[in-house]
C-alpha cells in the first residue's frame, strides 16, 4: 500500500508551506468514506488507516468533526516509522437523519504541524429502524449454536416488503419473518444464527437486506462477534534458540481446556516427538521434543487435535538450526 522509502523532513521546508501539508495526507490511505444508505440506529463505523512513512515520529494531537453526526477518535496517537493507527469514526445512527456529510479534522502536530481533513457522507433513514443497531454475539465458545434477533420497523408505503437477505458470511444463517403490516407500518423479526463450527477468532462482517424500495433497495446490518475456543495452548510461540545439527532439545506445551478432554492427535513434522498422555484433564502438560536434522530456520507448527468438540490448538515453533562442521570446512 506504501512505498518502502522513509522521506526526512528536512525537504519539507525547501517546499510551499501548501505542499507541505501534503506530507501529512500521503499517509492516509483513503481520505472519504461513505456509509451509503443506513437504518436509524444501526450501528454504522469506519476507520481512516493511515501509516508513518517518514523517518521521524509522527504524533496525532487531536481530532474535531464538523457535524454532531459522527464522533471521531485516535486509536493511536503516536507512530514510529512504518507502524500503523487509525481515525475510528462513528456515524451517529440513532440521533440524526437524513443526508449527512461531515469533515474530521486530523491535526498533527510532531515532527511540523499539519491538518489532514476526511470526508464522511451517508444518507440515516428515518423510516427504517433497528433495533438492536447491530446483530452482536458478543463472546460465544466455539462448538456452540447461537442465535440473535433484531427488530426491524418501517413506517411509509403499506407494500414495502423485505424481498431477501445477504451474507457473505458462510456461518451465519438467516431466518426472517414478518411480524406487523397496518396503516403504513411494516415489522420483521430477523433471527439470526451462528453456526457451530464457526472458526475461532474475531469476527465483523454485514448482512445485506434487500427491499422492494428503488429508493433504498439495499440496507446493512454490522454483524459481529467473538468466537471463544475452549482450548489454549501456550506458549502460542515457542522459540528454540541456536541449536546444531543432530542436536536435541525438550519443551513443554500447555494446553488447556474448559472442561477435562482428551488429546487424540497431533500434526507436525517428523523432527517432533510429541508424547500424548492418555486421560482425559482439563490441563496437559506435553512434553515436545525438537531434533534439529538440517541447518537453517525453524518455522514450524504443531497443531493439537482433541475430543473437545473437535476443538483445535495450535503453537509456532521458531529456531535456527547450523551445521558447524560445513562451518568449520568454510
Amino acid at each position: 500500500m506504501f512505498g518502502r522509502i522513509t522521506v526526512s523532513f528536512f525537504l519539507m521546508f525547501l517546499v510551499s508551506s501548501a505542499s507541505a501539508q501534503d506530507w501529512a495526507k500521503k499517509m492516509f490511505a483513503e481520505t472519504n468514506h461513505d456509509f451509503g444508505t443506513v437504518a436509524r440506529g444501526a450501528k454504522s463505523e469506519f476507520v481512516f488507516e493511515f501509516q508513518n512513512i517518514y523517518k521521524e515520529t509522527v504524533h496525532v494531537a487531536s481530532v474535531r468533526a464538523s457535524c454532531g453526526c459522527v464522533t471521531p477518535s485516535i486509536q493511536t496517537d503516536t507512530l514510529e516509522t512504518w507502524e500503523k493507527g487509525g481515525i475510528h469514526v462513528k456515524f451517529n445512527t440513532a440521533t440524526f437523519v437524513g443526508n449527512r456529510n461531515a469533515t474530521i479534522t486530523v491535526v498533527i502536530d510532531r515532527p511540523y504541524f499539519a491538518e489532514v481533513q476526511l470526508g464522511i457522507k451517508g444518507l440515516i433513514r428515518s423510516d427504517i429502524v433497528f433495533n438492536p443497531g447491530t446483530v452482536n454475539f458478543s463472546n460465544v465458545d466455539q462448538g456452540n449454536e447461537a442465535t440473535q434477533t433484531v427488530h426491524v420497523s418501517y413506517a411509509g408505503r403499506s407494500d414495502w416488503k423485505i424481498v431477501d437477505v445477504r451474507s457473505a458470511n458462510t456461518n451465519l444463517m438467516v431466518e426472517l419473518n414478518e411480524v406487523e403490516r397496518f396503516s403504513g407500518r411494516v415489522g420483521y423479526k430477523l433471527k439470526v444464527n451462528l453456526k457451530p463450527g464457526t472458526p475461532a477468532g474475531f469476527f465483523n462482517s454485514e448482512m445485506i437486506l434487500v427491499t422492494n424500495d428503488s429508493a433504498a433497495r439495499q440496507v446493512p446490518l454490522l454483524v459481529e462477534g467473538n468466537v471463544q475456543s475452549p482450548l489454549s495452548v501456550s506458549p502460542a510461540s515457542l522459540a528454540l534458540g541456536s541449536l546444531e545439527v543432530g542436536q536435541k532439545i525438550t519443551k513443554n506445551v500447555v494446553v488447556k481446556g474448559n472442561q477435562p478432554f482428551k488429546i487424540v492427535g497431533v500434526q507436525c513434522s517428523d523432527c517432533f516427538e510429541v508424547t500424548l498422555p492418555e486421560e482425559a484433564k482439563e490441563l496437559h502438560v506435553v512434553p515436545v521434543q525438537f531434533t534439529a536434522k538440517a541447518a537453517g530456520k525453524i518455522a514450524e507448527t504443531i497443531e493439537f487435535n482433541t475430543d473437545l468438540g473437535g476443538a483445535t490448538g495450535s503453537c509456532t515453533v521458531s529456531g535456527t538450526v547450523t551445521d558447524t562442521a560445513i562451518a568449520a570446512q568454510q
